[in-house]
């Protein structure tokens, strides 16, 4: 009876310990990994992300408080300016290029995610302020993670950096939450980006086309790739008629499972190039953001 007991004992305690080392989620273990993160000013229309630092004082005491919040509580982050100075020193970024320079910037900087923040400084005689818009977004994709306004409330002070410390204060927990929450179910349930699959006007193929070496019809091939290659078999058809198959929620891995690398949409695109080459078609590609368009020649 001793013996029975305390192998029970043994077994319970077992199972108490392997409960706390992790954390199931729909079967699979919680894998909670911190994003690298890159500040960044709020551009309006017609201005110029390199000049705007260096012309209001303001926004650069703001932009700094906030990334060292980010530093404070862990976070990896990337030095907006010193990748600006970086990126200013080489040619291939013209003057000419304004439209294009952010995007340019953005991709450069190794960081998972980016942060938009819209600095406002209120001066009154009730007193002075500083609002805070923060904006995170997934670099990768363009899809919005995390948004929160931070207000310093008023201050008879012209020290813009406490009012601007105040105002990062106010939201930067609420904000920090939110974001790793939502980079977390990234990296355990994957990126959520759209494919469209679409026919060239003068095209001889449909979705009801046999193709490839077991005849099944295109739609059919296309779902049976989508199933092996979706992360987890994870994604969703919006729907298929003869002219078109949409998928309006495919998972894709943030790291590349074979080398470790960044997995993006241009990679998730490129398998699906190879795919359709394989079932002997000619197809165009298209990409926008966290969308795909194939279309079938």
């Amino acid at each position: 009876m001793k013996r029975n007991t305390l192998l029970l004992i043994i077994m319970l305690v077992s199972i108490v310990t392997s409960a706390q080392e992790t954390t199931p989620v729909y079967g699979n273990n919680v894998q909670t990994v911190q994003p690298k993160i890159m500040v960044i000013p709020y551009t309006k229309e017609g201005e110029d992300l390199r000049t705007i630092l260096e012309e209001d004082v303001n926004k650069r005491i703001a932009i700094t408080k906030i990334k060292e919040a980010f530093d404070n509580r862990g976070y990896t982050t990337v030095d907006f300016t010193a990748k600006l100075k970086a990126v200013n020193a080489d040619a291939v970024f013209s003057m000419d290029n304004k439209t294009d320079f952010k995007s340019q910037i953005i991709q450069s900087s190794g960081a998972d995610v980016y942060v938009e923040a819209e600095v406002n400084v209120t001066f009154s005689e009730s007193g002075n302020q500083v609002t805070l818009i923060l904006t995170g977004y997934e670099i990768s994709t363009g899809n919005s993670l995390s948004n929160k306004i931070g207000e310093s409330g008023k201050f008879y002070t012209n020290d813009i950096g406490k009012l601007a410390s105040k105002a990062v204060e106010n939201c930067a927990e609420d904000f920090l939450n939110t974001l790793q929450y939502k980079f977390t179910d990234i990296v355990n349930n994957g990126r959520s980006i759209s494919v469209y699959f679409g026919f060239d006007q003068n095209s001889q193929y449909l979705m009801s086309s046999e193709v490839g070496n077991q005849g099944l019809l295109l739609s059919d091939e296309i779902e049976l790739w989508m199933e092996e290659h979706a992360f987890k078999n994870n994604y969703h058809i919006q729907g298929t008629t003869d002219n078109q198959m949409i998928f309006d929620d495919v998972r894709i891995p943030l790291k590349d499972p074979t080398t470790g690398n960044n997995y993006n949409t241009n990679k998730f695109a490129l398998e699906i190039f190879k795919f359709m080459r394989s079932l002997g078609l000619t197809i165009g590609r298209d990409i926008k953001g966290s969308t795909i368009y194939i279309t079938v020649k």
